[in-house]
């Protein structure tokens, strides 16, 4: 599917632009964080990429890709994932069954996910109790089982303690390790140096400044960057 050109994407509502436009192109491989205050347009962005919305103006071209494929081969998580009224391992095998995959062949899969995010002692447990650690994961759990070549992250730690951000950081490291492309989204700085490879900076709805972690942490180029990180942004 990779690379994911944006050709001079913007959006639009009601007269005010929330994506000024933007013309970029992400590749496979690099983790990709975008950081930006509130209001800058991260969650907007990303569900333009994923296809949530579609453009005001401008095209989301994914490489020679089918929408059909297009749509099998992405997941998004987000802030706050919403957890069907079934119990954790009927959450994963419900997406499955919806992706084709033979009941046998979903229950397998479902377990050995659950495992891997350390749900299995809860999996027949109802996905609404979960605490919201859990929840989270389990979200992660649902898109990582699909074997998506990208997986769209919305902020999936803003809600949560540092030890269950702990948690969820480990998970995502063990996608990407499989081979998934990673675009997420983040407030924390110190989650960006962390997981990711590459920054894309937005302010107001602007593609601001893109570079290698160490670089825009280490030697920022544009002035909304620079201020943004001595924290004079909101």
């Amino acid at each position: 599917m990779l690379p994911l050109t944006l050709d001079h994407v913007e959006f639009s509502v009601n007269g005010r632009d929330i994506i000024r436009p933007i013309t970029c192109e992400i590749q496979a491989g690099t983790r990709t964080m975008i950081l930006g205050p509130n209001g800058a347009g991260k969650s907007v962005l990303m569900r333009l990429c994923h296809g949530l919305l579609q453009p005001t103006r401008g095209r989301v071209v994914w490489h020679k890709a089918v929408a059909a494929q297009r749509a099998r081969d992405q997941a998004m998580v987000f802030q706050r994932p919403v957890m069907l009224r079934r119990s954790a391992i009927a959450n994963v095998m419900y997406a499955l069954k919806l992706a084709g995959m033979a009941p046998v062949e979903c229950r397998l899969r479902a377990e050995d996910v659950l495992e891997a995010v350390g749900l299995a002692s809860v999996a027949e447990r109802p996905a609404r109790v979960l605490s919201g650690g859990e929840q989270q994961r389990l979200a992660l759990a649902r898109a990582w089982a699909l074997g998506p070549e990208v997986l769209f992250l919305d902020e999936p730690t803003a809600n949560l303690d540092p030890n269950a951000t702990r948690d969820i950081e480990q998970i995502i490291g063990a996608i990407h390790a499989s081979g998934t492309k990673i675009i997420m989204s983040t407030h924390s700085l110190g989650q960006a140096r962390r997981l990711g490879d590459e920054i894309l900076f937005l302010s107001e709805g602007r593609l601001a400044e893109r570079a290698s972690v160490d670089l825009f942490f280490r030697q920022p180029q544009s002035p909304e960057a620079v201020s943004y990180l001595r924290g004079e942004l909101p």
